[in-house]
């Protein structure tokens, strides 16, 4: 069977060491908010360049082996911004894969500087960046961590440098409640009137958003990701909303980029909530026509079988084969995860 590849729509390609043996929280958390400060705020905390690098490449390595064929990343390393997008951008362009990065900004551990490195980051990253396979958008994490004033100032440079925004939104009811206690209808409206959301931005979960939240983001030309996988084990609620809008993609938000393993859960999901199951099942192709806005027009191809990626092409190379991994040495990236994983552990430790 021939396809196009899987384009994930939203991933942490940091994430790429947790399978390695994470510890988990010494308090288990109670909601999602707390998810966030025991778990994946102290992982990107703890982030430097080694630990980043080797998740990239084990990260990316073990997406190409699954058949996809390009990743729409939100990165965050509060510790390690200045160069950061690079270490993913080489991992991804020596691998093959193709890639649509950003730094997501956030004032949540350094307010408004550290919104503003996460910016520059991104500015920095898009002139720069020659690799032919990868292109950045701008990021900020989500409303409920940044002030009107970083809203504004993405939504300039989306306009400066003529790109999109990513963002993570009305994921978990939090977001919701944060933007109504400034004084806003949702997080939605919030950045619509703050003028961050050009046609094309990204916005990566909608569980919260209603159907005509939903409706207006399409109208808006946005695309909303949703990441079954990644609600369900989070327990933030399911994003029946969805079905209002046809610009709906497919991402895995951290989890192995497997498609087969997010449709699975996609499918489930949608059928356990009586979804429209004519719409849910479009979203797994939907990030095609997401990368062809950002990329023009690819040629890239996956050829299935039972046991596996028979053929995986990206922009003319052939980067799998028969399951193997072409452009890399899968045993040396694995190694080296490995071994930088104790090394992420220590450092999440000691915050």
């Amino acid at each position: 069977m021939s396809d196009s590849g899987f384009v994930n729509a939203h991933t942490h390609i940091y994430s790429g060491l947790a399978p390695l043996g994470m510890p988990a929280p010494a308090r288990a958390p109670e909601n999602f908010v707390q998810i966030l400060e025991r778990v994946w705020w102290r992982l990107d905390r703890a982030l430097d360049e080694r630990s980043l690098g080797a998740a990239a490449r084990y990260y990316v390595a073990e997406a190409l082996l699954h058949g996809t064929v390009a990743l729409v990343d939100h990165h965050e390393s509060p510790g390690f911004i200045d160069g950061s997008l690079d270490v993913l951008a080489d991992a991804c362009q020596e691998l093959g894969m193709r890639a649509l990065l950003c730094f997501g900004a956030t004032e949540r551990n350094g307010g408004r500087e550290e919104a503003r490195r996460g910016l520059a980051e991104c500015r920095r990253f898009i002139r720069d960046n020659k690799r032919p396979l990868v292109r950045g958008v701008v990021g900020l994490h989500a409303s409920f961590t940044v002030s009107d004033e970083t809203i504004r100032e993405a939504g300039e440079l989306c306009r400066e440098l003529a790109t999109v925004l990513h963002v993570h939104l009305a994921e978990d009811v939090a977001d919701v409640v944060d933007a109504k206690q400034r004084g806003w209808a949702g997080p939605l409206e919030r950045l619509l009137v703050l003028d961050a959301l050009l046609p094309g931005s990204i916005l990566a979960h909608g569980v919260h958003l209603d159907r005509d939240e939903v409706r207006t983001a399409e109208q808006q030309g946005c695309w909303i990701v949703q990441n079954p996988r990644s609600n369900c084990g989070n327990r933030v609620g399911y994003p029946g909303a969805l079905s209002a809008s046809s610009r709906v993609a497919l991402g895995t938000d951290g989890y192995r980029s497997d498609e087969q393993a997010e449709r699975a859960a996609l499918l489930e999901e949608a059928r356990r909530h009586g979804d429209d199951m004519r719409a849910v099942e479009q979203r797994p192709g939907a990030g095609q026509a997401l990368i062809v806005e950002r990329f023009g027009a690819t040629d890239d191809v996956c050829e299935r079988a039972p046991d596996g990626v028979r053929l995986l092409r990206i922009a003319g190379r052939v980067v799998v084969r028969d399951g193997e991994l072409l452009t890399g040495d899968l045993a040396g990236i694995r190694a080296a995860a490995d071994a930088a994983a104790p090394h992420l552990w220590t450092r999440m430790a000691a915050l």
